[in-house]
């Protein structure tokens, strides 16, 4: 997945963390609510401003975010 058409990262927003398509719902909001045992179905119902896509796109996210802490640390 192509997550960087999904993910955003402005200054003036959520102290510049990365969020969705501008939004002010960032990667990590949606990653800890996942972590807390809500489903996407429950994502989306609570937040219908955000599509399954953009769900997918947080966690392709931060698999390229641990994978190149992997890379980093074994250097």
């Amino acid at each position: 997945m192509n997550y960087q058409e999904r993910i955003t990262i402005e200054p003036s927003k959520k102290g510049g963390r990365p969020c969705i398509r501008g939004m002010r719902i960032s990667v990590y909001n949606v990653l800890e609510m996942l972590a807390s045992g809500m489903t996407e179905q429950g994502i989306l119902e609570d937040f219908p401003e955000l599509e399954t896509e953009d769900i997918r796109a947080c966690l392709a996210y931060a698999a390229e975010r641990e994978h190149k802490a992997l890379q980093v640390s074994a250097a």
